[in-house]
């Protein structure tokens, strides 16, 4: 696996005492997982991967291997999104991952470089004042000065330095990036080459180089990806969970591992309050109850399952820190409150309008209907 500069490392305290990351990256935290995948993977693979695509499929999505040793699903979703993706990757396409905010985009890249490459933190984030040296390259100007420039007085971007390396490059929230800085990478994805003029140089990409960016399709519009650079990427729509099931599945899957990184109790008994908590925000952001028999206002705010974590993590910290340690809907209230209410003004209303016709109906309700009237007063 190729070395990395970074510290820390899993979560936790070291054997020598010393503070460890307090979120690992995913090659860290799943490194048994990837090390049993590549003793058993015995299929062809891309050079410089570290992993066949199959087994990369199987990282995301999980399984059993001969061994006994089981792979725990990363992504929970349609297993063809993720063969989609993984077969970009080993070609030479770049690969757009785009979805509404929290479908999950950057987890499933983070954890594709990490199966791919061994190492998912050659990573450009993309805002509206990511300059074009966030992706190109910048200069150590002490060096530039004292002795011209140079390739020891330039500083290498994370996509510079994954074209020399062979390995696979991340830009998250692309188009957030300015445009004429997106179209920075058009060279570096049709020819392959990133050209230092200022040195009459070239860095050509090796076997094994791709690059994954992740896209919110409620940014559109806001700096929208020109034609040209479009036509450089494969795209992979990653959708909502389809189900409740799923959902409850995902929330509970990544509540569990957080709680555990934090050093929280484990919440058995919490899985209703979790049902409840992806019940309402499935039901405000489709517009319609579960049985399809009401219809309801939406709020202005996404209500995605990234979301819905956030909500169940903090009130799990509530019941362990102030509470028996039991999840209950008092620990939640106060979080849905926040993750529906984004317009002070308009939200409320919806928000008040669904307590009251919804929830306050809804058999084996009433402490949760209690619960985020309390809140809300």
């Amino acid at each position: 696996m190729p070395e990395k500069n970074t510290e820390g490392g899993a979560g936790g305290t070291g054997a020598d005492g010393s503070a460890q990351a307090l979120r690992p990256h995913a090659e860290d935290t799943f490194a048994d997982e990837l090390k049993a995948l590549a003793a058993a993977d015995d299929r062809p693979r891309p050079e410089r991967w570290q992993l066949s695509p199959w087994a990369v499929a199987t990282y995301l999505l999980g399984g059993s291997l001969p061994d006994g040793t089981v792979i725990t699903p990363k992504y929970v979703g349609p297993r063809r999104l993720i063969e989609v993706a993984v077969t970009t990757l080993a070609t030479d396409r770049a690969l757009l991952l785009l979805g509404v905010p929290g479908t999950a985009k950057t987890w499933v890249s983070e954890h594709l470089a990490a199966a791919v490459s061994g190492d998912s933190t050659l990573l450009v984030q993309g805002t509206a004042g990511t300059p074009e040296e966030a992706i190109r390259y910048g200069w150590n100007y002490a060096q530039l000065i004292a002795h011209g420039p140079s390739r020891d007085a330039l500083v290498p971007s994370p996509v510079m330095r994954a074209m020399a390396q062979g390995m696979t490059a991340r830009v998250e929230e692309l188009t957030r990036i300015p445009a004429d800085v997106q179209d920075t990478l058009i060279t570096v994805l049709s020819e392959k080459t990133l050209p230092i003029p200022e040195l009459g140089q070239e860095v050509q990409a090796v076997r094994g180089f791709n690059l994954i960016a992740t896209a919110n399709d409620r940014d559109r519009g806001v700096n929208e990806l020109s034609s040209a650079l479009r036509r450089r990427f494969n795209t992979v729509v990653l959708p909502l969970p389809a189900t409740p099931e799923e959902e409850v599945d995902i929330v509970s899957r990544r509540v569990g591992q957080i709680g555990r990184s934090l050093d929280l109790p484990p919440a058995p008994e919490g899985t209703d309050e979790i049902r409840r908590v992806v019940t309402v925000f499935r039901e405000l952001r489709d517009g319609v109850t579960a049985d399809g028999r009401t219809k309801i206002k939406s709020p202005s705010g996404t209500l995605s399952t990234a979301e819905a974590i956030s909500v169940v993590t903090s009130g799990l910290a509530l019941a362990a820190h102030f509470g028996d340690g039991v999840l209950r809907s008092g620990d939640m209230a106060s979080g849905i409150l926040g993750a529906v209410i984004r317009d002070p003004a308009a939200d409320r209303v919806v928000w008040q309008e669904y307590l009251e016709t919804v929830v306050r109906e809804r058999d084996g309700w009433k402490d949760f209907y209690r619960a985020c009237r309390e809140a809300g007063a």
